[in-house]
């Protein structure tokens, strides 16, 4: 498998297959909604449009970084999502990077979002479709961010060797400059047990593919069959 791991920035050309990652924590947050019971996600180009989105359709949950804001429901914690119902509900996401990175590749044949949370299973999953070529966005900071690309690294060595081991990596992440941010609390709209949950790998048996679907951008959560299925 031919990979290359490129910042947001970086993309001159479709791919066709894109794996975008974003740790810290739209990803992580992603995951936590389906466990909660969400449908699908929708991926929102800016925080006009998710609000648009919303008001055309009340019963959907919208979701963006930072703070509470007026006609959000929630913001991009997996920390406080964990507790929320959205047994069968749509999710609205708008975040600064994970959401601009998927949007950014959404014409690629296949798009997997990950993390942490869902890397057995995206791995899995790029082995099942025996992907020849890998392109791993990697969001955070203009593409320096560590904790994305050792999960990108990750899940890339995990999809052609399986015993590959996680720990180096989970270091590397747990020593970023986004878990120290959100460790200290410069971010806001931020749970004291943000990282941790970041860094819980495969938390969830899923991947998550994202397909165009009436124009928009759809998440959705795809079962993975274990090797001893």
């Amino acid at each position: 498998m031919d990979t290359r791991f490129l910042a947001i920035a970086e993309l001159d050309d479709v791919p066709s297959v894109a794996v975008v990652v974003d740790v810290m924590r739209a990803f992580t947050v992603a995951a936590w909604a389906f466990a909660r019971g969400a449908e699908k996600i929708v991926l929102a180009e800016s925080l006009d449009e998710a609000l648009a989105l919303k008001a055309r359709h009340p019963g959907w949950v919208a979701l963006k970084d930072g703070p509470p804001a007026p006609g959000f429901d929630a913001v991009n914690s997996p920390g406080m999502l964990r507790s929320v119902d959205l047994g069968g509900r749509t999710v609205v996401q708008k975040t600064t990077a994970g959401t601009v990175g998927a949007l950014a590749v959404k014409e690629a044949s296949l798009v997997l979002c990950a993390g942490f949370v869902v890397a057995e299973a995206t791995a899995r999953l790029l082995r099942i479709r025996a992907a020849d070529q890998v392109t791993f966005v990697v969001t955070g900071e203009d593409g320096h961010a560590d904790e994305d690309l050792a999960c990108a690294q990750y899940i890339a060595r995990r999809a052609t060797e399986a015993d590959t081991d996680a720990d180096a990596f989970l270091r590397r992440a747990g020593g970023s400059r986004a878990a120290a941010e959100l460790a200290q609390g410069v971010r806001q709209g931020v749970h004291p047990d943000d990282v941790a949950l970041c860094l819980e790998l495969d938390r969830f048996p899923f991947a998550m593919v994202a397909t165009l679907e009436d124009q928009l951008t759809v998440l959705r959560p795809s079962a993975v069959p274990s090797p001893n299925d």
